[in-house]
């Protein structure tokens, strides 16, 4: 029985080992999904504004935005 309890742990420490392993997999994918999702945020406001300034630009509208203007004594 003694063979069998030595067994029975040694298994035990090796599923706590790759619960651990799992637990800190998790964690760090749990992360880095967190990161790709705010970048994809930033990435659509981009999108939506360079989108507004492409039919801004289509209608007829000012090509360049106010801030690259130049200055008023050209």
């Amino acid at each position: 029985m003694n063979s069998n309890n030595e067994i029975s742990a040694e298994r035990l420490i090796e599923l706590e080992t790759r619960l651990a392993h799992h637990e800190r997999m998790t964690e760090e994918l749990s992360a880095l999904l967190n990161e790709q999702g705010r970048a994809v945020d930033r990435l659509a406001l981009q999108l939506r504004r360079l989108t507004e300034r492409v039919a801004e630009y289509d209608s007829g509208g000012s090509p360049t935005p106010p801030d690259d203007q130049p200055p008023p004594h050209y």
